[in-house]
């Protein structure tokens, strides 16, 4: 009879531990993260910062339908090999309810393919390539960040304005690159038919020669430059430029180089007057965005970069998404949330589109400048992103049928 009554109080403690447990799971929510850590540090520091506030002012609020949010994050090494096995272990070993992230091109291309084949939800937060959301787009993945299409549309008018006949072009020789470039041909061609692009440089990811690539540059004798290098590439090339005056006198356009991740670091070595997108944090005066400076600063007593509004606005988006579908979490009820979502982020409001998933977010346009030995964007201007997409029917040319 003792024995029997122990057994039975253990049993009773054990069906105890296994119902709190079951409890505390059902009353959180997991959203599965992965990016490239490790390999793009600049970027993806402050865009965890921007998924750790959203997270905290979400669960501030009561969470998500009653449920607690909490973040798993892996690395995927900058690898797609790596990436496909980290989102394997998110879904079936941290079993995740939504998943996000990813920032290079290749590796945001390689998640969404698993997507498709697997039949889950999967949010692209940053890469930037169009074949994510039309050529190779699916029914499962939808885009946060504007692309490369709509932000080479945003700089076009620009580079129509210098009114330059001979353009010199340089990218890092991967989607991302290779798509830039593509993009910015054709719209350019399409305004200015005399253009001529007179020299090319397609350098390895992180691994540019900038005085060869600048010398080759210089060569052609072009009148305007479009240049995608970032991070430590654009450095290097800015420096090389710099040094053997490449840049006086010569029109520039340049893909990212206001984001504050790539433009803190010229310092002093800022070129004056290119014509960039980014982010320039301290000269947006909107009710929104101060509300979200105000809040990024007190938790972190920094300033936010693009990574940091990106990590936010994606959090946000996966909330919106799952209080749309009634709480539900199931790869059916997110798309159909999805489709048509409207999302309130530190630049307003968003809109996913239902023909191709991509959002409306924008993105600032203006021209670099110094100040206090720091570059700066000046003359800004938000451009929305429902305003620089093709038409529906080239859409649907490119897309395929979900």
């Amino acid at each position: 009879m003792k024995g029997s009554r122990v057994c039975s109080i253990l049993m009773a403690a054990i069906v105890g531990v296994s119902l709190s447990m079951s409890a505390s799971a059902q009353e959180t929510l997991k959203i599965g993260e992965i990016n490239s850590y490790k390999t793009q540090p600049a970027f993806l520091g402050p865009y965890k910062n921007g998924m750790d506030l959203a997270i905290e002012e979400i669960n501030k609020e009561g969470g998500i339908d009653g449920k607690k949010v909490e973040l798993v994050i892996r690395d995927d090494n900058s690898n797609t090999g790596d990436a496909v096995r980290a989102v394997e272990d998110l879904l079936a070993r941290d079993k995740v309810d939504v998943l996000t992230g990813t920032f290079l091109s290749h590796i945001g291309l390689a998640v969404t393919d698993y997507a498709k084949h697997k039949k889950v939800f999967f949010l692209a937060s940053e890469p930037l390539t169009d074949k994510i959301v039309w050529e190779d787009g699916n029914r499962y993945t939808f885009r946060l960040r504007a692309s490369t299409y709509m932000q080479v549309a945003m700089l076009v008018p620009e580079a129509v304005k210098m009114n330059k006949k001979r353009w010199a072009l340089v990218y890092p020789n991967y989607e991302y690159g290779q798509s830039a470039v593509a993009t910015f041909k054709k719209l350019l061609k399409e305004a200015q038919p005399d253009v001529e692009f007179v020299a090319e440089q397609a350098t390895p990811l992180g691994k540019v020669d900038a005085a060869n690539v600048i010398q080759a540059l210089a060569d052609a004798k072009p009148d305007a430059m479009f240049n995608v290098l970032f991070a430590a590439d654009l450095a290097k090339l800015v420096r090389a430029g710099t040094q053997r005056n490449f840049f006086k006198d010569l029109s520039v356009v340049s893909l990212l180089t206001g984001e504050p991740e790539y433009l803190d670091p010229l310092g002093n070595e800022t070129p004056e007057g290119w014509v960039v997108t980014g982010y320039p944090w301290y000269a947006i005066d909107t009710p929104e965005h101060k509300k979200f400076l105000d809040a990024y600063q007190a938790k972190f007593n920094d300033y936010p970069r693009l990574g940091t509004i990106v990590g936010y606005s994606a959090i946000k988006s996966l909330a919106a998404g799952i209080k749309k579908a009634g709480g539900s979490t199931d790869t059916e009820d997110m798309i159909k949330a999805f489709k048509g979502l409207e999302v309130e982020t530190p630049f307003g409001q968003i809109v996913y589109r239902p023909i191709d998933h991509q959002s409306t977010m924008g993105a600032y346009v203006g021209k670099l400048a110094k100040k206090d030995g720091k570059g700066i964007m000046t003359d800004i201007r938000y451009i929305d992103g429902a305003d620089v997409q093709p038409s529906d029917e080239e859409i649907k040319k490119m897309r395929p049928a979900d």
